[in-house]
């Protein structure tokens, strides 16, 4: 009898294992943000009572030097360049743009390349995975999973009007720095009440706190200094306990076949080979958007082929517990 009995629950959790949806077939019925609300995050409206910044305030960060005037901080005028010492002289693309459709690089993705979780961290990349990726935009072959969220539908439109040359620019400066540590990952059961604001997580002051589920909660280390794009002020990443450890097994083993090894491409430790870029402490929201562009085919450019087979089957779970690990690894 207890062989027989083992025998049905293994049957059984089979069954519930086979029933469970891939991320592919969740989009069908409700599409990216109701899949993925945490990582394709869709603006809340603004609370009743939420205060508008005086825009003459003038601002500064820590460990800076540099003021200004709150309202000098908009993509019109690049980059607040909070820390000038920290990465090379900007090219003109990066600090200003082109004065027509590519703005200012550094604007989104910051003067020394770290990235928000809103848009890729790019230090530190390889140059030809950079170019690559411009031409995929450019040709139409990457797209954003879900159109609704601003910041990945505005770099469709930049990438659809920049140049070969312009890649080139862009890639050289921000494959030029290292890519330093920028989220550190917290496995907890609760986590502070957030709202989207800014197509990020923003916690709510004494909002109390609420279960994680199955989602990662990406948050800044310091709100005002994001808000201010100040590149020296990174995020917390908080995840479900024990995604760490559960991630671990499906990149380094496989998980049993559910997927295939990520070092065999991305390189000891993930810290990229050759043109495939670096996973090793990059924003879990933002490689969570990866992996399900990839698995509904909307990011379709080179190399992606490769990719096929290591996310078809994967769930919103195994996402989840995919880039925990990730963002945990040093980078």
């Amino acid at each position: 009898m207890p062989c027989r009995y083992e025998h049905l629950v293994t049957g059984v959790i089979a069954i519930i294992l086979l029933s469970m949806p891939t991320v592919a077939q969740q989009r069908e019925v409700d599409g990216a943000n109701a899949v993925l609300p945490w990582a394709f995050v869709l603006n809340d409206p603004a609370p009743a009572d939420a205060t508008v910044p005086n825009p003459n305030e003038i601002v500064t960060v820590p460990g800076s030097s540099v003021s200004m005037p709150r309202s000098a901080i908009n993509i019109q005028n690049g980059p607040p360049d909070w820390h000038p010492d920290g990465h090379p002289p900007m090219p003109t693309l990066v600090s200003t743009g082109d004065g027509n459709d590519v703005v200012a690089c550094g604007y989104c993705h910051l003067p020394n390349g770290q990235g928000k979780p809103e848009n890729a961290s790019l230090a530190g990349q390889p140059y030809d995975y950079i170019v690559q990726q411009m031409a995929d935009w450019r040709k139409g072959l990457r797209k954003p999973g879900e159109p609704r969220m601003a910041p990945p539908s505005f770099m469709e439109r930049i990438g659809l009007a920049a140049t070969d040359e312009q890649a080139r620019v862009a890639a050289e400066y921000f494959s030029s720095m290292d890519f330093k540590q920028w989220v550190r990952v917290v496995e907890t059961d609760m986590v502070p009440k957030t709202r989207f604001s800014g197509w990020i997580h923003k916690v709510i002051d004494n909002g109390g706190m609420e279960p994680i589920g199955t989602r990662v909660v990406e948050t800044p280390e310091n709100l005002r200094q994001t808000e201010l794009r100040d590149d020296a002020s990174g995020f917390v990443a908080y995840v479900p306990m024990g995604a760490i450890a559960r991630g671990k097994n499906l990149v380094v083993t496989g998980g049993n076949g559910k997927t295939t090894v990520c070092a065999t491409c991305h390189g000891p430790e993930l810290k990229g080979l050759g043109p495939v870029p670096a996973l090793a402490g990059r924003s879990p929201s933002y490689i969570a958007r990866q992996l399900y562009d990839l698995q509904t085919g909307v990011r379709n450019g080179a190399w992606s082929d490769l990719m096929d087979a290591t996310v078809a089957n994967l769930t919103v779970e195994d996402i989840v517990n995919i880039v925990a690990y990730t963002a945990s690894l040093s980078p």
